[in-house]
């Protein structure tokens, strides 16, 4: 008699680092994510913030320890090229949505300007129903799905730049880069209307978050072509998050107590003093590796805020 035996599970290996992807369109970052966890084979990995599925681009996704920085990626700058459909509106703002209104488009590239012009700076935007954004525990794309619309409280949003890169009537390119919170589905929208023409997003692409751009990016399709052995190669480490931060090096009883989570009051002489509170990533003197982030006050102590314990 034969006797059945239970499947063995797949080990998945804990791996810590940063997957720079060129995301698809027709996908969600959350599709996009399960499948990169598993050609990657990983414990534990998040995105950085979300592309809608229309939207191709950078989306760095974080595995193992590097998630405990993702929150840093989240109130980045972001950086996107987008082409405006101008003269018809869809509900949703996009290539997705039912066509509300077509009207004509007769501009030139002085209106572009002038239009554009208005965006750049702090502005405030009213958060689109069809978006993930909750209202009493539901997204708001779930109430506008159902023919419902509420009232949405404008936000403040900072325009750092915006320019046209090519105008084709019907079609404006633009690249902009925007604080954290932007909607560029609505600033199309909002430019559209700025012409006096309407309009809506055809495509768009996202080409930078804080400091990471596509350079050396990878799409799911050159992942799954690589060997399974170099795989793991493919990420960039964690400290890739945090290229903005000043590095510090601590003695190997100082990275001790430092990973307890302990204070540290630092020598002064030896250690630059910032006018104000300062976000740090500290590393080991001895063998140059990650212990985390901290903020180093002006008084010359060290406050551990994130560690890394892998």
């Amino acid at each position: 008699m034969t006797v059945a035996t239970a499947p063995t599970k797949k080990v998945r290996l804990p791996l810590h680092g940063v997957l720079l992807l060129d995301k698809s369109a027709g996908h969600s970052s959350n599709d996009v994510l399960i499948k990169a966890k598993r050609l990657l084979n990983a414990q534990k990995a998040g995105h950085t913030g979300t592309l809608d599925p229309f939207a191709t681009g950078l989306l760095p996704l974080c595995f193992g320890e590097a998630t405990k920085f993702a929150q840093d990626l989240l109130d980045a700058s972001k950086t996107y090229e987008a082409v405006v459909h101008l003269g018809i509106v869809t509900a949703t703002g996009d290539t997705e949505g039912e066509v509300l209104q077509v009207r004509d488009v007769n501009i030139t590239s002085a209106h572009i300007d002038e239009a554009l012009a208005r965006f750049r700076g702090d502005i405030r935007q009213v958060p689109p129903m069809y978006s993930a954004l909750k209202r009493d525990g539901k997204p708001l794309y779930e109430y506008a799905r159902a023919g419902i619309t509420l009232e949405r409280e404008a936000r403040a949003v900072t325009i750092h730049s915006l320019d046209c890169i090519d105008y084709k009537a019907p079609y404006l390119s633009i690249r902009v880069s925007c604080s954290k919170g932007t909607y560029i589905r609505v600033l199309g929208e909002e430019i559209g209307e700025a012409l006096g023409c309407g309009g809506h997003l055809q495509a768009l692409r996202r080409t930078r978050v804080g400091e990471l751009s596509l350079a050396g990016a990878h799409t799911l399709q050159s992942i799954d072509a690589t060997p399974q052995e170099q795989r793991a190669g493919l990420l960039a480490p964690v400290d890739a998050l945090l290229s903005t931060f000043s590095p510090l090096s601590l003695t190997d009883e100082l990275a001790r107590r430092f990973l307890h989570g302990q204070r540290l009051a630092l020598d002064k002489e030896n250690v630059r003093l910032p006018d104000r509170p300062e976000r740090m990533r500290v590393y080991r003197a001895s063998d140059g590796k990650l212990l985390g982030t901290a903020k180093l006050m002006e008084f010359g102590v060290l406050a551990p805020e994130r560690l890394i314990v892998a």
